[in-house]
């Protein structure tokens, strides 16, 4: 196992070399970029694959907050002693082997490679074939960084076969790898899920919710709503749902729903939203399931708090949800009943994010209750063994 001192030194090769590398990386995404139009790529998926300097320095720092934060290897997570005498300690220790699914994402890259390598795993990467020249050479210019350090590059491997049957024999690679993470849309996790024969979380689906209550404050609540559908659409904490309190829909939606509308996003809203404007198009059923990805939003106008938390249980991914609202009860009843990862008090779901909770970058979000939920960092990356410490005891 390598000393935290070396891992840390390692990664912040990692980001200058992705630094120094910029020029390279932009050029091999503006092919990307170019291939992904003429394959008519949707506008949420071409964001998500679009890389610039800002988007390459978030990669760079995402990878030097991780040498900030404590090594999670070999920490004693509980101490035991027995009548008997036994010592016995839970330690924590690497997964192993982590594969990564991904889609057009080629910030995952450095994030997953930078995650598995301070958790002391070796990261397997099999991005999208939209990317497949982004995640080339970012995964190239990480190796070349650990290999600088005198560390075998193989730590980090990109798989660049764009051959859709590699993904099938990956899924059944059970002797060697330990945990698999898929990135993407629902029909990619979903798969992964149904065929893999190695331990899977799921993440990213995200049909986030926004609640308007009836004491919110309109202000906050107008920023709160657009911040959370407009700051980034195409990412899985993006809104995609607006629930109003009845009681206060005269006064907020027209406000709410006139935003939108100047942003350029669709709206889709049951009769009593439709009434306060006439561009909001009919809402169904299936248009309340959708996780949007882009400029689009479904709004209905709800009864009370337990109407909001009903249309969440069922349209609702788990992944985050928020509440705006001035009664305390309100945001403690939201708290404990809605069924999500995380689960907001008057704050945008575009928090919901390995960074923004300070665990550098992440790894993914995960929607399930196993093992990790929420935002993926180092220490959800990580298993435990047991060391039990005897003077001879055996059993009767």
């Amino acid at each position: 196992m390598l000393d935290s001192a070396v891992k840390n030194q390692a990664l912040l090769a990692m980001a200058a070399a992705l630094e120094a590398k910029t020029p390279k990386i932009l050029q091999a995404n503006f092919l990307d970029r170019q291939r992904a139009r003429q394959n008519k790529l949707s506008a949420a998926l071409l964001d998500r694959l679009t890389l610039n300097e800002k988007r390459v320095q978030a990669m760079a720092e995402g990878l030097r907050a991780l040498t900030k934060l404590p090594d999670p290897n070999n920490r004693v997570l509980e101490k035991i002693r027995r009548p008997n005498g036994l010592r016995i300690e839970k330690i924590s220790v690497p997964l192993g082997v982590i594969a990564t699914i991904y889609e057009a994402r080629p910030n995952v890259t450095a994030d997953a490679a930078g995650l598995c390598f301070k958790a002391g795993s070796a990261s397997l990467l099999r991005g999208g074939s939209d990317a497949a020249e982004s995640n080339k050479i970012i995964a190239a210019t990480l190796r070349q960084a650990l290999q600088a350090r005198g560390l075998p590059p193989d730590i980090i491997q990109n798989i660049e076969s764009a051959d859709r049957h590699a993904v099938g024999e990956l899924l059944n690679l059970r002797e060697y790898i330990d945990l698999l993470i898929p990135r993407g849309g629902a029909g990619l996790i979903q798969k992964v899920v149904r065929e893999s024969s190695i331990p899977v979380i799921e993440t990213g689906t995200g049909n986030c919710h926004v609640y308007v209550d009836e004491s919110a404050r309109l202000k906050k609540a107008l920023n709160i709503a657009l911040n959370a559908k407009l700051s980034r659409p195409s990412v899985c904490n993006a809104a995609e749902t607006l629930l109003v309190h009845e009681k206060i829909a005269a006064k907020f939606l027209p406000q709410i729903l006139q935003a939108y509308q100047k942003a350029g996003v669709k709206i889709h809203g049951c009769v009593k939203t439709r009434k306060y404007n006439p561009a909001v198009l009919p809402a169904t059923p299936e248009d309340y399931a959708r996780e949007y990805l882009d400029l689009e939003i479904a709004v209905k106008v709800v009864a009370d708090i337990d109407e909001a938390l009903e249309h969440i249980y069922r349209y609702g991914t788990k992944h985050s949800e928020a509440i705006v609202t001035e009664n305390k009860q309100n945001a403690e009843k939201f708290l404990q009943k809605v069924d999500a990862a995380a689960a907001l008090v008057n704050a945008s779901t575009r928090f919901v994010d390995g960074g923004e909770f300070g665990f550098g970058c992440e790894i993914g979000i995960s929607t399930q209750k196993l093992h990790a939920r929420g935002p993926m960092g180092l220490r959800e990356l990580m298993s435990y063994k047991y060391f039990v410490h005897g003077k001879g005891q055996i059993r009767k």
